[in-house]
């Protein structure tokens, strides 16, 4: 079976029973979702990931015991093809840089409606990094600026500023290459060098930096 046509597994953390319950049941109702599990703290996320081994793991920040950041981190070492997406009515800056910094591959917030919110499950199976509106807004400020003097059609060709724009919009490497005509392999390089260029860790602070420099 193909991946496209495989189910993504989710697990869903959270410590209020209701949301829970609420966040499982929407999203077991979404074509192309299975909702393997729920846990109360990230501790009990910790052992049912390592059981149950889901794709995509819906983590509270603020939860008693461990919370959702030390139980990323955990994630990030024992079970690292497991990606964590912090799903919390927290958009405190503090929060969302431990998160990102702990190895979670997006951050949402819980306002969202439920088909984004499956939309955004796929997302992350995919590959794509998701930030909310608010959270983009947080992070802008901590990213390094650009070289003095050196904008971006200066540290940039202007194919490497169309796909870093696309990149900035959510879009995976296929759809890129495909929107672009390129092979996915010639965007996986281009996308190399523009993080090598602009000194950027990885796509999240490479879209940042595209909504910081205008490009959208």
């Amino acid at each position: 079976m193909s991946k496209e046509a495989t189910p993504v597994r989710v697990l869903v953390v959270d410590d209020q029973r209701l949301i829970r319950d609420g966040i499982a049941s929407l999203l077991s109702l979404r074509p192309g979702i299975t909702v393997v599990g729920t846990a109360v703290d990230g501790r009990e996320a910790v052992a049912k990931v390592l059981e149950l081994r889901p794709d995509i793991v819906l983590m509270d920040v603020r939860m008693p015991g461990m919370d959702g950041v030390e139980a990323v981190a955990v994630l990030c070492r024992e079970a690292p093809e497991c990606r964590a997406v912090m799903l919390t009515t927290f958009d405190d800056e503090e929060y969302v840089v431990q998160a990102l910094r702990a190895g979670a591959c997006g951050y949402l917030l819980k306002d969202l409606p439920a088909d984004e919110l499956a939309h955004a499950v796929r997302l992350a199976h995919a590959g794509v990094t998701q930030l909310d509106a608010s959270v983009t807004r947080h992070l802008a400020a901590c990213l390094p600026s650009p070289v003095s003097g050196a904008g971006p059609a200066v540290a940039l060709s202007p194919r490497e500023i169309d796909i870093l724009r696309l990149v900035a919009q959510g879009r995976t490497n296929r759809e890129i290459a495909t929107q672009l005509y390129l092979s996915e392999g010639t965007v996986k390089n281009h996308i190399s060098r523009i993080l090598g260029r602009l000194a950027l860790r990885d796509r999240t602070q490479a879209a940042l930096r595209a909504r910081d420099l205008g490009l959208l």
